[in-house]
């Protein structure tokens, strides 16, 4: 189990940080390509131990765990391997003819120390996919793993210390008191997984040192079912990504903006498809997750009654259980369709038209990602008239599992973005940098500012 990082030892651990970063051992493409291929090779050595961290705190099966979590820190990996020196390099742009005979760059180079503080949902991706930007920006890194996944902590801080050192990169353990602590110091970068009230918490701190945030939030990521959608590839896909980590996903279905004339098709192939996915009873699937916490249970199972079950709905406190369910009637300003859900239960709401949906949405928050199930036209008329962090045509989920597309919030769902180049970028400092020569200095510029009225006309 995990031991909480003692409160004085905080400040002097950045502050070893800062000192090394600032010797630039981290510079070189060689050294961060080297330490993206240590954390590989951690990663495949810690396989098991990780997958058995994460059924120890969630249930979570190996597949599971491998698709959702390991799979995809891999690909990051591997995606900058193959492409960090040409996204490193220097990006030449033209510059104009009032500035001859200059030339213009822009130089990425590294922020410095990065914060990296990340939630219990994906405890692993969630680390390590930062983690990776971080290296590959050439940066040193403080990470605080969630203590609500102790095992998975705990396999984390050996991953990281039996291959890194506290130096380059380190682990902080506990909970809000050691959070309140990490947040005093001063980083050059702050990458924070969190709930958008957390989030406001983060910012807050930061602006001390105005230091740049990158918040990747949540919020309620609705659906909309068309008339024109295959209704029971809609259903499976749902009930696939409602029911994956038991709806415990920042990027999870939170709510179904669905069409009248679908609706009961849409209920009975809700049903098929969690027997398909978990067989008649999804309690006693290997591949069916348990809530985080006791707290978590109690919450997700208390929005059931807000509503009326049209599937589901059977819960177990003693394994944190709780059914997928289809619940509708429910009040628009209740708490299941008021606050982010994190959980299996999907509340319908019942509309006449795409145009309703839309108003519906716009009326909210800005989500994290938005799903639309119908004919594509439709689906493109949905994206063009509402804002997102990122959506789906007839799918949900799968935008993250996309290394080469960019993953982040708006508004209230966060800011900033990652994944890919993204990440490079939001590690670094983009540089602008004009190089000028001094075989010739041009005299226009220099006061009394002789022949203005032609050099007006270069500008």
């Amino acid at each position: 189990m995990i031991t909480p990082t003692r409160i004085e030892d905080i400040a002097p651990l950045v502050s070893a940080q800062r000192s090394y970063f600032r010797s630039h051992a981290t510079l070189s493409l060689d050294f961060r390509r080297e330490m993206l291929r240590r954390l590989k090779r951690a990663i495949l050595s810690f396989e098991k131990e990780l997958c058995d961290a994460l059924y120890a705190d969630l249930h979570k099966s190996y597949e599971e765990a491998y698709m959702t979590e390991i799979s995809i820190v891999l690909g990051e990996i591997d995606n900058f391997m193959e492409n960090l020196g040409r996204w490193a390099a220097p990006s030449k742009k033209s510059t104009p003819l009032k500035l001859f005979p200059s030339r213009s760059m822009i130089l990425t180079e590294p922020l410095g120390v990065a914060l990296i503080m990340s939630p219990w949902n994906y405890p692993v991706q969630l680390v390590l996919n930062p983690l990776v930007g971080a290296i590959a920006a050439g940066c040193t890194a403080v990470v605080k793993p969630s203590p609500y996944v102790p095992h998975v902590a705990e396999v984390l801080e050996r991953l990281i210390y039996e291959n890194f050192d506290k130096e380059y990169i380190a682990v902080v353990q506990g909970h809000r008191d050691v959070n309140t602590e990490l947040l005093r110091q001063r980083y050059d970068i702050i990458f924070f997984t969190g709930s958008p009230e957390l989030g406001r918490v983060v910012m807050r701190a930061a602006a001390d040192n105005a230091t740049p945030v990158i918040l990747e939030l949540g919020g309620k990521s609705p659906v909309v079912v068309d008339r024109s959608a295959d209704v029971r590839l809609a259903a499976k896909r749902l009930a696939w990504g409602k029911t994956l980590n038991a709806g415990q996903t920042c990027i999870a279905p939170d709510y179904v903006l669905i069409h009248e004339d679908v609706k009961d098709r849409f209920v009975e192939a809700f049903k098929h498809a969690v027997e398909e996915l978990h067989g008649p009873n999804p309690q006693l699937s290997r591949h069916y997750v348990r809530m985080v916490s006791t707290k978590a249970f109690e919450r997700v199972s208390g929005y059931i009654a807000e509503g009326r079950v049209l599937a589901g709905g059977r819960v177990d406190a003693s394994e944190r259980y709780i059914e997928p369910t289809l619940i509708d009637r429910v009040a628009l300003d209740s708490n299941v369709m008021t606050t982010e859900i994190f959980g299996p239960v999907l509340p319908l709401v019942t509309i006449k038209s795409v145009d309703e949906a839309i108003e519906f949405i716009n009326d909210r928050e800005k989500p994290l990602a938005l799903y639309v199930f119908a004919d594509e036209r439709i689906g493109r008329h949905v994206l063009r008239h509402t804002s997102s962090g990122g959506a789906c045509v007839n799918d949900v989920i799968m935008h993250i599992a996309n290394e080469h597309l960019p993953f982040g919030g708006v508004g209230n769902s966060g800011m900033g973005r990652y994944h890919g180049r993204d990440s490079l970028y939001s590690f670094s400092h983009r540089r602008s940098v004009v190089v000028t020569p001094t075989w010739i200095d041009m005299p226009f510029r220099y006061m009394p500012y002789r022949l203005f009225r032609w050099i007006k006309r270069l500008m």
